[in-house]
């Protein structure tokens, strides 16, 4: 199979792209998409969570002027804000973009700030759905830290998929299970969130987000006692909803 670079406005064949990445490093992967396949029209949506450090720790030896999004829903906790101005600094990354919630938006719809007692669901599209939709355009990739480990759902995605808006979605570290996690995290001697000595497996927004127990789901901790796993910006990939 060739891996001869697709001019701009060509359409890269998804199948192709699969098989060339299923045998490729994490490191490859991003590589090859940031410097030949989408070059100047990609970016990395990070939630600064408990991994977000082995992406970023990649794309900083690559690209550190690659765009990094981060979602700043409002409800974050203290410790990832600091987390994620920690991690800037020490990766060298040049161009960290905080997006929030329409302010409009947010007084019409939760004005009090308490949306995610009522509707999980409507919450996150405000806050997490909507803002990475105006992020994200002009840009035709995305990289997610996404895991085929971490969810039913997640279980069977490819490493490259296309949305139902024409966007790719990348997952370099689909196949990586929380051992390949910790090792390249000690390896490279990287910072942990904060949180995670706490018991906080995966972090997102602190409304929302519980410590696991021991032995319990790793993401267990989200959304708990709720058969809710994916805050929406994954959508479409898969069919799902909210």
């Amino acid at each position: 199979m060739s891996t001869a670079v697709l001019h701009k406005n060509e359409e890269p064949v998804l199948d192709d792209l699969n098989a060339l990445y299923e045998g490729m490093s994490a490191q490859d992967i991003l590589r090859h998409a940031i410097e030949e396949q989408f070059v100047d029209r990609i970016t990395i949506v990070s939630s600064f969570g408990a991994e977000s450090v082995i992406l970023l720790h990649m794309i900083s030896e690559i690209d550190p002027r690659l765009p990094v999004i981060m979602l700043n829903t409002g409800k974050l906790f203290g410790e990832t804000l600091r987390y994620r101005d920690r991690l800037q600094e020490r990766l060298g990354l040049m161009d960290v973009r905080a997006i929030g919630p329409d302010p409009r938006e947010l007084e019409a719809e939760d004005a009090k700030g308490g949306l995610w007692q009522r509707d999980t669901d409507a919450c996150c599209d405000l806050r997490k759905v909507r803002p990475q939709a105006r992020a994200i355009e002009g840009f035709d990739a995305l990289i997610t830290g996404r895991k085929r480990f971490q969810t039913g759902t997640r279980a069977q995605m490819q490493i490259i998929e296309k949305d139902t808006d024409g966007r790719y979605k990348i997952n370099p570290l689909a196949n990586w299970d929380l051992d390949a996690l910790k090792a390249y995290i000690e390896t490279h001697n990287l910072p942990r969130h904060p949180l995670v000595k706490d018991g906080y497996l995966s972090i997102g927004c602190m409304p929302c987000t519980d410590r696991v127990e021991e032995g319990g789901d790793y993401r267990s901790g989200r959304w708990a006692d709720s058969d809710k796993d994916e805050c929406g910006i994954h959508l479409n990939v898969d069919g799902d909803g909210i």
